[in-house]
């Protein structure tokens, strides 16, 4: 086994259980990408069994820190039914769930969800690239699902010199199956593809907050709604459950929009009470303040707009603009959900953009809730850098 050998004092995360270790902290060993490697401390203290990336700035993701345990196929297998048995804890009302997150399971750069009877699933570093065939067995031994979808396209797995990659890991016996899924959340239905979808083909972390919103709408008799950045219409499935009379859907993708109009009659609601937006979210905000328009309820979930620390000004300025606009949209009383899904913005620093968006637009309010993802996008104490998706809900006094 190759040794990886730290520069002294720099072996203080990986005491602490944290999975990472940066390009600089290396003092000396070299590994093939994937490779499984013993790291040590300067004086010679093993520290964990890791992940070899020489591509990557984190070229050291930690596997496990007890130097007994073997990372190999039954290593697999046991992380994956580990996770499986949280997710069985935590009573999940959807069979749209994320089965393994990442580092917060032990396995760093492998995210995969179920969507019903199929998998969909993400390599994003080169330890899981390297073992892919044994965790895809694993997966579906561990779950029964024999359609595994790979989708192995994020921008992350370039950092790792890896080449894009998707399409079907794992088919039954009959053949593969439509890439075209439909699941349950909270009593609604959904449509996605797990080919062609945004991540693995859906946003799973937002589920609770989509239920929040439909609970919001109701108990505050909120009848018209703004989905910004709305994908497939998610929330604005949310904001009619609830009782909302009118929602309008902005999104800058004509497909998407699309399938949010069929998610509205897919669950019973007229048409005519949904409006889809093909528009720039940022334009069609100020388009709605020179119109004069006023909304009960908004929802800004936009995307990444800084995924590293270093964009963190930029994206300040990009949030607090939107927040701004949306604080100028809102009724007295009416609720704004607004999300960052960057891991470059902190959940204080967040805060501090909205406030300052509030004080731009002469407008206070009430912060009933902070919001963060779904509880099977776990984090955990040893690694807060998991804790990516925050969010304020926030009433207009």
């Amino acid at each position: 086994m190759k040794t990886i050998t730290l520069r002294d004092g720099k072996e203080r995360s990986l005491l602490r259980r944290h999975p990472w270790v940066f390009q600089g902290s290396v003092a000396k060993g070299k590994a093939d990408p994937g490779e499984t490697v013993r790291v040590e401390s300067a004086d010679g203290r093993f520290l964990a069994w890791a992940a070899f990336s020489p591509s990557s700035q984190i070229r050291v993701r930690a596997w496990t820190f007890d130097e007994a345990e073997r990372v190999d196929e039954a290593f697999f297998a046991r992380r994956i039914q580990a996770a499986l048995a949280l997710r069985g804890q935590l009573g999940i009302d959807s069979d749209g769930v994320r089965l393994i997150h990442g580092e917060a399971d032990g396995l760093p750069g492998l995210i995969v969800d179920r969507y019903g009877d199929l998998l969909s699933a993400q390599f994003l570093s080169a330890g899981t690239e390297r073992f892919k065939q044994a965790i895809a067995d694993a997966l579906v031994a561990a779950t029964g699902c024999q359609a595994l979808y790979e989708r192995s396209d994020s921008g992350v797995r370039q950092m790792e010199g890896l080449e894009p990659v998707t399409g079907w890991l794992r088919t039954p016996a009959s053949g593969a199956p439509s890439t075209e899924v439909t699941i349950r959340e909270h009593g609604w239905r959904l449509t996605l593809d797990v080919a062609e979808g945004h991540k693995t083909g859906y946003y799973l972390d937002q589920r609770d907050n989509r239920k929040l919103f439909a609970d919001l709408v109701r108990q505050m008799g909120l009848k018209t709604a703004l989905n910004c950045y709305s994908y497939t219409g998610g929330f604005s499935v949310a904001a009619l459950a609830g009782g909302a009379e009118h929602v309008t859907s902005v999104d800058s993708s004509a497909p998407a929009l699309a399938r949010a109009g069929a998610h509205i009659t897919l669950n019973g609601f007229d048409a005519s009470r949904h409006t889809a937006m093909d528009a720039d979210v940022n334009g069609a905000l100020r388009q709605f303040i020179k119109e004069g328009r006023r909304f009960d309820a908004i929802i800004l979930d936009p995307p990444k707009f800084a995924p590293s620390a270093a964009h963190a000004d930029r994206a300040s300025r990009a949030y607090k603009d939107i927040n701004r606009l949306a604080f100028k949209l809102l009724e007295p009383g009416g609720l704004l959900m607004t999300y960052s899904c960057s891991g470059g913005i902190g959940a204080e620093l967040f805060h501090k953009i909205v406030a300052g968006a509030g004080m731009d637009a002469y407008v206070d309010g009430y912060l009933i809730k902070r919001l963060e993802a779904s509880p099977d996008h776990p984090t955990t104490i040893n690694y807060p850098e998991g804790e990516y998706l925050k969010g304020l809900a926030i009433v207009r006094r």
